[in-house]
């Protein structure tokens, strides 16, 4: 399993694209503005097809270009909670650049807390961590000691919560018993900003010590 990473306009998103050369599968996590014109070479150059959008949660910076992506006949995967910000994104008009017009989502497959799902012939395990938004989601890949774990944390962060639907107490619970509880060595694939661990963040995040 191959990683490429796209941090991607206008607020420094990421997006995951993880490819199997020999399969010649790929799946993406998360969908900024161009994150198709992003991958698109690369699975190009690999051989591969993408086969699944996984949408950590529906804000509006990591579902910009998810319309264009499901047009293309490729099924999205979100957790229900934020389908509403997903198919109607002028629910979040308010929190959004001026400018910015998003173009409805449209989600395929649900995801559940504790459902285990393969993506590239991987064993995938969901984890709900709310807080950050209503439907946030972690993956886990426990073969590869991998989580992309959307908003919820970053390096040496937490996801913001003064948005509606956030909430903080719940988000803290969310990292405690959802990603605190992953092993130390495991590797954490936020939505901003640089990969960590899960043992780092444990001894040394300033918002959320376990």
């Amino acid at each position: 399993m191959e990683l490429h990473v796209f941090e991607l306009p206008p607020i420094a998103t990421n997006a995951y694209l993880l490819i199997d050369r020999e399969r010649g599968d790929a799946v993406l996590f998360d969908a900024p503005y161009n994150a198709w014109e992003s991958a698109q070479p690369v699975l190009e150059e690999s051989g591969c097809e993408l086969s699944a959008l996984i949408l950590t949660h529906g804000h509006w910076d990591h579902m910009l270009g998810a319309a264009s992506i499901a047009a293309r006949g490729i099924r999205t995967y979100a957790h229900p909670e934020d389908l509403n910000l997903i198919e109607s994104p002028s629910e979040m008009a308010a929190l959004m650049l001026p400018g910015v017009i998003i173009p409805p989502g449209k989600v395929d497959e649900h995801v559940a807390d504790g459902q285990n799902m393969s993506f590239l012939n991987e064993p995938v395990e969901v984890r709900h961590v709310p807080g950050h938004s209503p439907g946030s989601v972690l993956f886990y890949f426990r073969n590869h000691g991998l989580a992309v774990s959307g908003d919820a944390i970053f390096a040496g962060g937490i996801g913001r919560t003064d948005f509606p639907g956030c909430s903080r107490e719940l988000l803290e619970t969310s990292i405690l018993e959802q990603i605190y509880t992953l092993p130390d060595d495991t590797i954490l694939l936020p939505g901003h900003g640089p990969r960590t661990t899960v043992g780092h963040e444990k001894a040394t995040n300033p918002f959320v010590r376990a």
